[in-house]
């Protein structure tokens, strides 16, 4: 009872003693071992990343029915991504763990906070840590690609600005019009008569059907070039027009079943990173607790 009596001044004013007199003034985080810890695991990660990156490649190949499926391969980065993370991040919490400062009149319990504690700071500072690092070195290869890019850009520019008219030209609508303002029934040159020909058939696939006016046009210049009669270039400009239509209709689904298995595999793949990175931090944790148990079993 007495100990925990206040304390009086010499007139007799009673003061209460301050609680936790006894807390060391000290953090309870041995920044040094932590530091040390997130970078430990930050370098192993780095380096099981780059033995993963080689075993991908190795396992690929550009022909047919060689090397490794995609299926396959996308499940491998999983498991290797999950490895990385236990063994990186495990690493690190023992290091930190080992390295950490003995706590002294610390209860037991206490201690394994600290340490579990300890642990996971270590995930952390070295998981933004590497996350830092990739993202710079990635900039800085961007960067450079597209200053090379650039620079080889600049020599092609007077070709690709013809380029790029001409196709304009073909694909503006207006061409579309101008050219049925100009049609004759008059033998025109072969060039303008295909690129007229090209522009029907654009403006067909881009509404999904052929005006019997440009149905008919279209007949008559195959019938002209070609030596079949009317009904037979009609008969061919359905055709072609119909297998045009299947094949831009493929493509559509095609071009939607890529981006569907490219969401998928990109909402799996987070999922997935989501987990690993959950298991690197709980062994994180786990491997302080152990390497400072070690630590104080070690000094004790």
């Amino acid at each position: 009872m007495e100990a925990n009596m206040s304390s009086a001044d010499p007139r007799g004013v009673q003061y209460p003693l301050a609680h936790g007199r006894n807390e060391s003034f000290t953090s309870g985080v041995s920044w040094g071992a932590v530091v040390g810890g997130a970078f430990v695991a930050a370098a192993m990660g780095l380096i099981l990343v780059s033995l993963g990156t080689g075993f991908g490649f190795a396992s690929t190949s550009p022909w047919t029915d060689s090397g490794a499926s995609a299926k396959t391969l996308g499940i491998s980065a999983i498991v290797w991504l999950i490895v990385t993370q236990v063994i990186s991040a495990g690493l690190g919490g023992y290091v930190a763990g080992r390295l950490r400062t003995k706590w002294a009149t610390v209860h037991s319990d206490e201690v394994v906070f600290r340490d579990t504690a300890h642990g996971l700071i270590v995930w952390a500072v070295g998981a933004v840590f590497s996350a830092w690092l990739l993202s710079s070195v990635a900039t800085s290869f961007v960067g450079k690609t597209a200053e090379v890019a650039g620079t080889a850009a600049s020599g092609l520019a007077s070709g690709a600005t013809n380029v790029a008219g001409d196709a304009a030209r073909s694909a503006d609508p207006a061409n579309y019009f101008t050219d049925m303002l100009l049609r004759s029934e008059k033998q025109t040159d072969d060039a303008s008569s295909r690129a007229a020909l090209q522009r029907i058939m654009s403006n067909a696939l881009r509404t999904g059907e052929m005006s019997a006016n440009d149905r008919t046009y279209a007949a008559q210049q195959i019938a002209s070039r070609a030596g079949l009669s009317q009904t037979d270039a009609e008969k061919r400009v359905d055709e072609v027009v119909n297998q045009a239509k299947q094949a831009k209709a493929k493509t559509e689904q095609a071009a939607r079943e890529a981006a569907d298995a490219a969401r998928k595999a990109a909402a799996a793949f987070a999922f997935m990173s989501f987990l690993a990175m959950l298991i690197g931090a709980f062994v994180s944790s786990y491997a302080a607790r152990v390497g400072g148990r070690h630590r104080d079993l070690v000094n004790d």
